[in-house]
């Protein structure tokens, strides 16, 4: 490991608010990635080694330093104080939502989750646990996506690793199902009677 480039690597590092990727590392450096990769790799090995209190680690796309997990209790209570920071159950069954559903517009969260998510959606937007991520091509509605902050927070690679959505929530295509069957009379009826907005329908 070289000494200067690891010394290089953890002053960036230890700056981080959020993850850096290697290609920033390096074009930091002016090195290449594969050489910060590899001094990246035997950082963490040396911290591993040595029993530091914190550790390097590869989440959302890229590294960061985070206090090791054996300290979580410690670093909480101090942090915390005894203060609630956790989402509430709506904002974590908002946030499944649109982690398993993703791209995803406001008002389909709202007919999965049968409540209007406008309040919820604003947290999770101001907490970076969720993005716009571009507009549906049919009506125009926004779409919403995890971040990632979100990855880094869930300790995930890619949502690739999320666990599989049956065993903890109800199946959504088949909620979706049942919500478009109680829907048809009304829209049935709603069209006999209403003309159709030549823009077409809107979120």
């Amino acid at each position: 490991m070289t000494e200067n480039l690891s010394g290089a690597l953890e002053a960036l590092l230890l700056l981080a608010e959020e993850p850096m990727s290697e290609l920033t590392l390096a074009t930091a450096l002016d090195v290449p990635v594969p050489v910060v990769h590899d001094t990246l790799l035997e950082l963490v090995a040396f911290y591993d080694e040595t029993g530091r209190g914190f550790e390097l680690r590869e989440l959302g796309g890229g590294w960061r330093y985070y206090t090791r997990e054996e300290h979580a209790d410690l670093v909480s209570a101090y942090v915390l104080e005894g203060r609630e920071s956790k989402l509430s159950q709506a904002g974590l069954e908002t946030l499944a939502v649109v982690a398993y559903q993703q791209p995803i517009s406001r008002a389909r969260i709202s007919a999965i989750r049968g409540v209007n998510v406008d309040g919820v959606m604003k947290t999770l937007l101001t907490r970076g646990l969720v993005a716009e991520t571009g507009s549906d091509e049919v009506s125009g509605a926004v779409l919403f996506g995890t971040t990632g902050y979100f990855l880094e927070r869930m300790g995930l690679r890619s949502l690739d690793e999320l666990p599989p959505l049956a065993p903890h929530l109800p199946e959504v295509d088949e909620l979706e199902a049942e919500l478009s069957r109680l829907a048809e009379p009304a829209v049935a009826a709603h069209v006999e009677t209403v003309p159709m907005n030549e823009d077409g329908p809107h979120e």
